[in-house]
């Protein structure tokens, strides 16, 4: 079967979705964010059978979200942790988390929140704001080309942002120059 180029295989988004987009994937961080790092744990909270709970826990092993460490105290049997890979997608789960609380969750609320172990406090999802500093609308967002933009994409949005700077890699926004500060 051939692909369209609406897939395009170099897409932040598409490369993602290979990664955690499947209902047992994005199961197995949630609760390796809980802290359950063994396989008999991961059953028993998922309530998934176990070839699928080895292939998916392989999978994440495999794409660097988490690995596979043998237990001193029991020859054979292995825990999982998360690797900085899988650490730094914990912000993205927190989003599709408050998105299930907000739009999802029973009248009496979510089921699980998060309490800042400092404080005691509950965890408080930031406001994306807008450059203006206003609550961030999908009507105050440009899409435009970036830097590893395919020709597709070029054509679609119009090329790249001139002065575009993206931060290294693990880094997660894309810095813009405005239009105005080219000739300064």
């Amino acid at each position: 079967m051939k692909r369209s180029r609406s897939f395009n295989k170099e897409c932040s988004i598409a490369r993602a979705m290979e990664v955690v987009g499947d209902r047992w994937s994005i199961l197995l961080l949630r609760e390796a964010y809980y802290g359950t790092r063994r396989f008999d744990e991961f059953q028993y909270y998922l309530g998934v059978a176990p070839n699928i709970l080895s292939a998916r826990l392989k999978k994440l092993g495999d794409l660097g979200m988490m690995t596979r460490v043998p237990l001193p105290e029991h020859s054979g049997r292995y825990e999982y942790v998360l690797t900085k890979k899988g650490r730094d997608f914990f912000p993205t789960y927190l989003a599709l988390k408050k998105w299930g609380d907000d739009w999802l969750a029973e009248p009496a609320g979510p089921q699980v929140v998060f309490m800042d172990r400092t404080s005691g406090r509950q965890i408080e999802y930031p406001i994306l704001l807008s450059a203006r500093g206003k609550p961030l609308q999908l009507e105050d967002v440009e899409v435009v080309a970036g830097s590893g933009a395919v020709s597709f994409n070029k054509k679609r949005f119009g090329g790249q942002v001139p002065h575009a700077k993206v931060k290294p890699k693990g880094a997660s926004r894309v810095l813009r120059k405005s239009v105005s500060h080219k000739n300064k």
